[in-house]
């Protein structure tokens, strides 16, 4: 087993005012070139985003775009005719292709929105645009793990890639094995919350670690933790 970690705070950081964006990889104007990607994972930002505000209208293309709503609620639109609010334990998906239009803001005027989303390049080009969400129960994630996003049609919902996205709620005292599929360039797991062992490697809230050429893993947890896991294939 190989490991990389990323402890929380080397990560970049900005403060907008508006927006406080913390980036796991290189991201607008903060450049690590140890940090670039991880296999075709491009972006994990973990955004919160102040009452009222939020992102303008703006294009993407040929990108897988997850986003996870942590706290709080995003209100969507985009050129595609989506008007849609997403909520707490819900995942948006967006399949960029040959390009679409969005905004992104907070939909709430006195609660902050807090969000993690993610970027993975893509197996196919220019495809049409595809949006999807979906509601995700927490007692499907109680110590165990609850697939939210693959790229096989397994899961809910579903990318241009051969990629898993995963979360587990995981009690204190509580151990867990992750099995990865066959030809997977690594996993990439976020703690959310809480604290985590994995490999005799201890990880608080927000750090990070890639794990690569394991075919499993166990993750036991120190304390109640929330994790999301992000199993990747290598760039095409």
């Amino acid at each position: 087993m190989k490991t990389i970690i990323h402890r929380s705070d080397s990560r970049g950081s900005f403060n907008h005012g508006w927006l406080q964006a913390k980036h796991s990889f290189s991201f607008g104007r903060w450049y690590d070139p140890q940090k670039v990607n991880f296999g075709a994972l491009r972006v994990l930002n973990d955004d919160i985003i102040q009452p009222s505000t939020g992102f303008g209208l703006h294009p993407h293309d040929n990108m897988e775009i997850i986003s996870v709503i942590l706290h709080g609620a995003i209100k969507h639109a985009d050129s595609m005719g989506h008007e849609q609010v997403i909520k707490e334990n819900e995942v948006q998906v967006m399949s960029a292709g040959t390009g679409i239009f969005h905004s992104e803001h907070n939909a709430s005027s006195s609660d902050e929105l807090n969000l993690l989303q993610i970027w993975i390049m893509p197996n196919k080009k220019n495809i049409e645009p595809v949006y999807d969400q979906k509601y995700f129960d927490v007692t499907g994630a109680q110590n165990k793990w609850q697939v939210l996003v693959s790229g096989d049609g397994t899961a809910p919902l579903t990318i241009q890639q051969n990629a898993f996205i995963s979360r587990s709620f995981l009690s204190a005292g509580k151990e867990i094995q992750y099995s990865v599929h066959n030809g997977s360039f690594g996993t990439y797991l976020f703690v959310i919350k809480g604290e985590i062992e994995i490999d005799k490697n201890k990880l608080y809230e927000r750090d990070a670690i890639g794990i690569i050429d394991s075919g499993e893993f166990k993750v036991k947890a120190t304390a109640d933790s929330q994790l999301i896991c992000i199993e990747i294939p290598s760039m095409n």
